[in-house]
């Protein structure tokens, strides 16, 4: 039997430590992990507890973790957005393999810049497309493949945020602002158009996008509205971003999730999930109350110092000649993608959602519906799916699903997409991708 490949962490968060580290947890077998690397002394003692860290194998920064030399095979990198680059390049040009956290990074040129230094080093990069890895995304990618709606003429691409994620990752949260994180268009959706790329297989022409943030601002409410949810807001009680109610009450915001919660064995009081281990490092009621009475998340959500838009709308010509709209907002009832592929033999209605559904219809013809299991946790079992990948990768079985310099094209989209919406021009993108190499060359 193999020995567990052994890999760092840098960035022990919610994405580092739970939707990958935790993969060692429940396949001692196949992962260890010997190192780990976050400011934060609670996130980073967690860590040492979970995996068994000693004190050496612990570090402040990752600038000390890539000194003490190779601890492992590979590197787990989930900073936040602004601070994937360097980390990601001195792993690399340390001897590690990389598995990164999307987006790449939060400009055009660190993006080249990584796979640049991925193709100098020879290291494998792995960017978290994760839903590639899942089974729903796997099963879509092969119907369209088999060719059975003949050749793809125009795509329609739905990614509707739910409002309680929008308010809690995009208007309170992490991701609320570009000019601390990254435009929402990229955070969100190169996920998105990493499916596009791989479904579509024929690069992207041009493109142009319209978009703004419409409704998460002050003018949206009156005078009587205060800062915070927990100041005596008039409207708290029916508002449906309160944070009392999503992260106090949440069985009044989210009607089963005490039900769930309890069938599933965890205790109501302490919830020990995402977002509400987001909040606080303590998730009893206790903690969550004094997280939204002080902190970041219990701001009003027309309060904030948000920028991000609500909605934006691409359009995409592609080389072949199919056209593609892709739709973002965060207004939606439920958190789910949807989708519509015409082809010169059918159409293929897809929505990503519990059950996922996938339904094909022939010109003329027989209509059949593919049902696949989306419950796993982790982006419908993409989290666990890319950690059992990148594991096999590192020990030879396979070979990479995809590369960083595909992965690449889906951020090359968003930003161009970007600077499609705050333009009004339409961009080329053999020209674009041009720019985005001159751009990496002179910034490094």
């Amino acid at each position: 039997m193999s020995k567990p490949v052994e890999l760092v962490v840098i960035g022990a968060g919610s994405r580092g430590a739970g939707a990958y580290a935790s993969y060692a947890l429940r396949h001692p077998d196949q992962v260890r992990i010997v190192g780990v690397a976050d400011p934060d002394p609670i996130r980073r003692g967690r860590m040492a507890e979970a995996h068994d860290l000693d004190d050496a194998q612990c570090f402040t920064t990752w600038e000390e973790l890539v000194a003490a030399g190779q601890l492992g095979a590979g590197a787990i990198v989930a900073t936040q957005d602004q601070m994937h680059v360097e980390p990601a390049i001195a792993a690399m040009e340390a001897g590690y393999n990389v598995l990164l956290e999307k987006p790449m990074a939060h400009t055009l040129e660190g993006s080249v810049q990584l796979v640049q230094a991925a193709e100098r080093t020879g290291r494998i990069l792995q960017i978290c497309h994760v839903l590639r890895y899942a089974p729903f995304w796997r099963k879509l990618h092969e119907v369209l493949e088999s060719g059975v709606i003949g050749e793809i003429v125009t795509v329609e691409h739905r990614e509707n945020v739910a409002y309680w994620h929008m308010a809690h990752s995009f208007v309170r949260g992490n991701w609320r602002n570009k000019g601390l994180s990254s435009p929402m268009i990229l955070a969100k959706c190169c996920h998105d158009m990493d499916v596009l790329v791989w479904n579509l297989g024929s690069p992207v022409k041009r493109l142009s996008s319209v978009g703004s943030l419409k409704y998460y601002r002050s003018e949206s409410v009156g005078p009587e509205i205060p800062l915070r949810c927990t100041d005596g807001c008039p409207i708290e009680a029916e508002c449906p971003f309160s944070a009392i109610g999503i992260y106090l009450d949440y069985d009044r915001t989210f009607p089963d999730a005490r039900r769930r919660l309890i069938e599933g064995g965890f205790d109501p009081e302490a919830p020990p999930y995402w977002p509400f281990n987001v909040i606080s490092p303590d998730v009893s009621r206790a903690g969550r109350q004094q997280a939204i009475e002080t902190g970041p998340y219990g701001r009003c959500v027309f309060h904030c110092d948000n920028d991000v838009v609500d909605h934006q709308t691409v359009l995409m010509e592609l080389e072949s000649g199919a056209s593609v709209t892709m739709v973002m907002h965060g207004h939606s009832n439920q958190e789910h993608r949807s989708m519509r592929y015409d082809g010169t033999k059918g159409t293929l209605r897809a929505v990503a959602i519990e059950p996922g559904r996938i339904e094909i219809n022939i010109h003329g013809g027989a209509s059949e519906v593919v049902t696949v299991d989306t419950s796993d946790v982790g982006h419908g079992g993409g989290d666990e799916g890319i950690m059992a990948d990148f594991v096999r990768v590192l020990r030879g079985e396979i070979a990479p699903l995809t590369t960083a310099r595909v992965s690449l094209e889906s951020h090359l989209l968003a930003f161009a997409a970007e600077e499609a919406r705050l333009s009004g021009q339409v961009i080329a993108m053999a020209d674009y991708r041009a720019r985005a190499e001159e751009l990496a060359a002179l910034a490094g």
